[in-house]
């Protein structure tokens, strides 16, 4: 038996799956990780207790090793390939194998030289259930293949924001090169090679990071031909292969490892799809059971192919065989997708040259636009002659004259540099409402850190920032009015990462008014309500399986404000002097219940369903849903400490949005509800405060 010293260079998620396939071979020690981030490599090392971490190539190659597995972003597949390969390693490459095909010639010319041996990960033509499928119409099993399609979806980790774009976003090409070579792979295993493909690509708008994503093909392969469709916008994600023969149709699911054919059986034409619908049925009634438990108790991995084209790939080296996927076969997967990446990287390049070129100038910017509030803000400064630019994740479909729409991510600091240059007034709005704690980080927490930077930088006159009454501290009972001098949350990490975030954010804009002269007024609105906007669970509540569930009877009163109301404050906290620094609640002071609001909403929504729940029955649950939580090692929507935190905050002092501001609700919350639901007059009299 041979031993091979490994080293993996790269050590984003892949190298996970990589690491453990590598645990079950016997022939393989494994020496080390490198990566830029040599935290991430040091992570990684202790993860999977390996005796060296190194932050370049050459201390990885100068550790004395026999086979490098090359995990890197695309971009660089060739550069270190090569490396490795003159330094007299093997190399077993991730997918694609390099960007171009001149980098694949250059890295099959530096392993003929060097004599040492290169391989490609094609983990998809090596998932075990495709290779079922091989095995199946190499048998006859539908008779002779005519044609075949793939359907891939997916999405990438969230971005956190900060400094440079990911390679996902970066480069146009980056999901073809991701997910199409699965694509051309499982086509070539069932049809030949591929001969040609003709591969188009969009745009829907979903995520302003990720340009292009809605890819097709039409793969012309030696024995039929392929239809690829690749999204990262269809839910839930799915990796299917759906391959017509003469005889039958084979149907693949790559994530729930099944195969089932619909095949010609003697009798009645109808009878066939109906046995085989039947069959197949009871099947999976098994098999799917079956390969939950397998992936729960591990038996089976999670990225088998990857497991599968990595053993054969040492077991090659070992029997001196040629590996499972060639340099040659690498090569021509990379040639076939080369017209369209260079297409999508050319109009991706010019999309970001735009969008980083400076605008027009502009009286005032508003982040967060094409929300609620920052929508209601734009209309008001048009009225009053501004000009005025808005920063939006995507340009709407009904863009109103005369706006300066700039479309960008607030986590991109180079957008945001552009987006603040040339205004004189920031109105940051701009904030993320739901998503992943990354997308939370991101879109809150970093893209407030970079407006604050821009503002700074560019010199803005006045910065104002909308913050929320959520970054107060609810679950301690207090005696006498909110005041701004309220408690700051103690626990935000466990009330939620909106109130996290909101938090970080608001206390980084007083920061750099108070140490860095940001010339900053921070506003804290209540529960911000209006028409034009689906009304949502009051505070105290939360909405679940369709309904709202109020925590109690429904008696506490909401802090709420009208959005006109809003927009007056913003506009005074831009323009009234002497607020740098200051901070201000903003909550209408007259008075609204819990159930007076659902009552009024339901009578303009009938679909409103709320229920009202004891505080000690959501309080019992929660105690059970914090120890599922801890038992699978992930974050809960429902605690102990959300629960005593939900209740709103009342009572709320007028001194500071009156004296320093100089705001009083214009419109005010009985008219502002008057205006947002179609009420009886029935409730108006009974329920609207007076």
């Amino acid at each position: 038996m041979t031993n091979f010293r490994v080293g993996i260079i790269g050590a984003g998620y892949v190298s996970a799956h990589h690491l453990r396939a590598l645990k079950s071979i016997a022939s393989v020690q494994v020496v080390g990780i490198a990566d830029l981030d040599l935290d991430k490599a040091e992570a990684a090392a202790k993860a999977f207790n390996l005796p060296g971490a190194y932050g370049s190539v050459e201390e990885l190659l100068a550790s004395g090793v026999d086979v490098v597995h090359v995990l890197t972003p695309p971009p660089f597949h060739a550069e270190v390939s090569i490396q490795a390969l003159q330094a007299g390693a093997h190399v077993l490459v991730e997918k694609p194998m390099a960007e171009t095909p001149e980098q694949c010639e250059r890295m099959m010319a530096a392993a003929s030289s060097s004599g040492r041996t290169l391989g490609v990960v094609h983990s998809a033509r090596l998932d075990p259930i495709v290779l079922r499928g091989v095995e199946i119409v190499r048998g006859g099993g539908i008779g002779e293949v005519l044609s075949l399609d793939f359907h891939r979806s997916s999405d990438y980790p969230a971005w956190p924001g900060g400094g440079k774009l990911p390679p996902q976003y970066r480069k146009g090409s980056y999901p073809l090169q991701d997910l199409g070579v699965h694509g051309l792979a499982i086509a070539e295993a069932f049809l030949g090679q591929v001969t040609s493909a003709e591969i188009d690509f969009r745009s829907t708008g979903l995520d302003s990071n990720l340009v292009f994503d809605e890819w097709t093909a039409r793969v012309n392969c030696e024995r039929g031909q392929a239809r690829l469709y690749l999204s990262w916008n269809v839910r839930p994600i799915r990796s299917q292969v759906i391959v017509h023969g003469t005889r039958g149709v084979m149907q693949i699911d790559c994530f729930l490892q099944t195969c089932y054919v619909t095949k010609l059986l003697p009798g009645p034409k109808f009878a066939s799809p109906v046995i085989c619908a039947m069959r197949n049925s009871a099947a999976s009634l098994y098999e799917v059971p079956r390969n939950v438990l397998r992936f729960m108790t591990k038996r089976l991995p999670g990225a088998p192919g990857i497991h599968q084209n990595i053993r054969e790939f040492y077991a090659a080296l070992e029997q001196g065989t040629a590996v499972p996927v060639t340099p040659e076969e690498g090569r021509r997967l990379v040639m076939a997708m080369a017209p369209a990446c260079e297409e999508a990287d050319r109009q991706r390049d010019a999309l970001r040259q735009a969008q980083l070129t400076p605008r027009p100038p502009a009286d005032v910017l508003v982040t967060g636009a094409g929300g609620f509030l920052g929508g209601a803000l734009v209309r008001r400064l048009l009225q009053e002659g501004a000009r005025v630019r808005a920063g939006v994740r995507r340009i709407p479909g009904d863009p109103l004259p005369g706006v300066d729409y700039f479309a960008g991510d607030l986590g991109d600091p180079e957008y945001v540099d552009v987006l603040v240059d040339g205004v004189d007034t920031v109105f940051h709005v701009g904030a993320a409402m739901k998503g992943s704690p990354a997308d939370f980080q991101r879109g809150t927490t970093v893209g407030t850190r970079n407006v604050i930077d821009a503002c700074l930088k560019h010199r803005v006159q006045r910065m104002v920032y909308v913050s929320s009454v959520s970054v107060l501290e609810h679950a301690v009972c207090r005696v006498g009015k909110v005041t701004e001098a309220w408690p700051l949350e103690p626990h935000a990490e466990l009330r939620g990462a909106y109130t996290q975030t909101k938090l970080e954010a608001e206390r980084m804009v007083m920061a750099a008014a108070k140490e860095r002269g940001l010339p900053a007024v921070v506003i804290r609105p209540g529960v911000i309500f209006g028409p034009e906007v689906e009304p949502s669970c009051p505070a105290g509540g939360f909405a679940m399986f369709g309904r709202w569930i109020v925590v109690g009877n429904g008696s506490l009163p909401l802090p709420l404000v009208y959005v006109d109301d809003v927009v007056d404050a913003l506009l005074l906290g831009s323009s009234r002097p002497g607020l740098e620094g200051a901070l201000v609640n903003l909550v209408d002071p007259a008075l609204v219940t819990q159930r007076e609001f659902i009552q009024i909403a339901q009578a303009a929504k009938p679909k409103i369903k709320a229920s009202y729940i004891p505080k000690l029955v959501l309080m019992t649950a929660s105690v059970g849903i914090e120890a599922l939580g801890r038992l699978l090692k992930r974050s809960v929507p429902l605690s102990r400490y959300r629960i005593r935190s939900i209740r709103p905050l009342h009572n709320f002092d007028q001194a500071a949005a009156q004296q320093q501001l100089g705001w009083t609700p214009r419109v005010g919350v009985a008219e502002g509800l008057r205006r947002t639901f179609p009420v009886p007059q029935a409730l108006q009299s009974s329920t609207l405060p007076q």
